[in-house]
Parts: C-alpha cells; sequence; structure tokens
C-alpha cells in the first residue's frame, strides 16, 4: 500500500490553514470535474481531490493523518504500526459519506466507521471514542488506570491544536481485546440543557514479549532442550500471573501444543493458555560441545529425512 500524501494533492504546506485548504479544493475540484473538464485523468484526479479534503477538512481526521504523514512522502510503502492511533480522541462521525475510499484511507480510518457510536439525540451531546491499550495482566486481575486522551481542535487561525485531557478509569477484570468501556456523560457537552454524550473506550493490548492474545485464550512459546522434549521433563513455564510447572511428555515435537485449561483472560468460561513447543539446540561452539554431538549422532541409527525418500516432487 502507498502513502498518499493529502497535502501534495492540494499544492499546499502541512502547515495550511482549514480556509486555504477549503480555497485549494474548491479551485481544483472545479478544474477537474468530470462534467467539465478534457484531462483523461479528471475522474481518477476529481476522487483524490474528495478523498484528501474529506481528511483534511476534518480537525479529528486531519490530528490523525498528521500523526502518521510527516514520517513519510507520497508513494512509499506504508503500514500503519499497531496501536498508531492510542489515545486519539474522536466524536461519533464515521468516515465522509459517497467518498469513494482507498485501501489507505480504510486503513488510516476503517476503525472509526467500526467503532462509531450514533450521535447524540433530543438535546444530547454527541457520543466520543477511543482507542486505549493497557496490559495483559490489567485483563486477568483488573485495574485502576489513568488514560490520557487527545481531542483534535482549531486554533483561532484555522490550525488544528490538540487539548489533551486525563482520565481514571476501571479496567474491569476479564476485558478483552476490542471490547467498549463506556463512561457516562465523558462524551461531548450537550448545546443546550441536555446530558452530555458518552465516552466509549475501545479495548487493545499493548504488545508483550512473550504473551499473544485470541480473544479470551492467551500463547506463548516454550523453548526445550532435545533431552527434555525426548525424554519427558517437568520444566517451569511462565502464566502472566506467575510461573507454573508444566510436565511434558515424552517424545514431545516442536509445533506440539500444550493446553493449560483455565488459565487464559477470565471470564465465564474463561479462555485457555497455550504453550508451544519449541526445540532449542545448544551451539557447537567449542571442542567439547564438537565432541558431544558427534557422540550424539554416533549413537542413532537416524535420517531426518527419511520422510522425504521416493516423495512425488512435483506435489
Amino acid at each position: 500500500m502507498k502513502f498518499k500524501d493529502y497535502y501534495e494533492t492540494f499544492g499546499l504546506p502541512r502547515t495550511a490553514t482549514q480556509d486555504e485548504i477549503k480555497r485549494a479544493y474548491r479551485k481544483l475540484a472545479r478544474k477537474y470535474h468530470p462534467d467539465v473538464s478534457k484531462d483523461a485523468q479528471a475522474e481518477t484526479r476529481f476522487k483524490e481531490l474528495g478523498e484528501a479534503y474529506a481528511v483534511l477538512k476534518d480537525p479529528e481526521k486531519r490530528a490523525a493523518y498528521d500523526q502518521m504523514g510527516s514520517q513519510w512522502q507520497s508513494g512509499q510503502e506504508f503500514q500503519p504500526p499497531p496501536g498508531w492511533d492510542d489515545g486519539f480522541e474522536f466524536s461519533g462521525r464515521g468516515p465522509e459519506g459517497g467518498i469513494d475510499q482507498s485501501e489507505f484511507f480504510e486503513a488510516l480510518f476503517g476503525r472509526q466507521a467500526r467503532g462509531a457510536h450514533p450521535p447524540g439525540t433530543h438535546g444530547r451531546g454527541q457520543d466520543h471514542h477511543a482507542r486505549v491499550s493497557i496490559d495483559l495482566l490489567d485483563a486477568y486481575r483488573g485495574a485502576q488506570r489513568s488514560v490520557s486522551l487527545r481531542m483534535p481542535a482549531l486554533d483561532a487561525e484555522g490550525r488544528v491544536v490538540m487539548h489533551v485531557r486525563t482520565l481514571d478509569v476501571a479496567i474491569p477484570k476479564g476485558i478483552r481485546a476490542g471490547q467498549h468501556l463506556r463512561l457516562a456523560g465523558q462524551g461531548e457537552p450537550s448545546l443546550g440543557e441536555g446530558p452530555a454524550g458518552d465516552l466509549y473506550l475501545e479495548i487493545s493490548f499493548n504488545p508483550h514479549r512473550l504473551f499473544r492474545v485470541e480473544g479470551r485464550d492467551v500463547f506463548f512459546k516454550l523453548p526445550l532442550a532435545p533431552w527434555e522434549a525426548a525424554l519427558g521433563s517437568t520444566v517451569s513455564a511462565p502464566t502472566p500471573e506467575g510461573t507454573v510447572q508444566l510436565s511434558i511428555p515424552a517424545g514431545s515435537g516442536a509445533g506440539r501444543q500444550m493446553r493449560l485449561k483455565g488459565k487464559g483472560i477470565p471470564g465465564n468460561p474463561p479462555g485457555d493458555l497455550y504453550a508451544l513447543l519449541e526445540i532449542v539446540l545448544p551451539p557447537a561452539d567449542s571442542d567439547s560441545a564438537k565432541a558431544a554431538w558427534r557422540a550424539f549422532a554416533s549413537a542413532f541409527d537416524f535420517n531426518a529425512r527419511a520422510a522425504l525418500s521416493g516423495a512425488d516432487m512435483k506435489g
């Protein structure tokens, strides 16, 4: 996927005001409108202008785009890093209707459409939403966390600025990635005397060096020495809540999964914890180690590639 420089689309610097962006869009949209322009690329250019304007005219989308755009140039290969939009607070609006969205647009703003909640009605303020990342252990035990959110707004000169606020949030035990926490009254204030909207926090997990999560199930890789896998053993294995002793059956091979029932994220029912076995070879980095490996090889009549003999290489 290629990065799209929306400012370059309009020939504007990143410091452009909202009025400058509006004027540039109107001028170029008239020039490349398919009903007017004779340019062979007019329709494509008109769609590009519409997509760029849908982002840059909206302070929320513009702030999110600016977060990523300063690091890239137009046409470069681009992939948003995980959690790039953590802490951005958005209103309940989704992407602009009628916009022919590119893959690049969807990569940045698709989550807003999926995470959006209906705007306020009957004098009620609009709902807001944001994504926040928590530690895996918070989902196991529950926690009280301070969360800082950044809300885009326009200053007096029509440039995007960020307003920051900090909230104390109770993380319930057993919460999963993708779930939303509702903070009543923490959305947009009402324009009249009605109640404020709500704030919905979409939960994700911070990356962990050992564990990955799928739903309520948690997975990790468990390294074993060859003799531990071949002979069977009891080894120390990590879990998010501490170390446990895990019995490895004799003859276990690399890739085997050991299930620790109920040791995943709490719930009704709780998830499971899976240890994915890996065989780790001791290095042959000394004369004695090399001699040990030669003795090991001599002790077995073993062909690791026996299964390949006579195989149909065309299939």
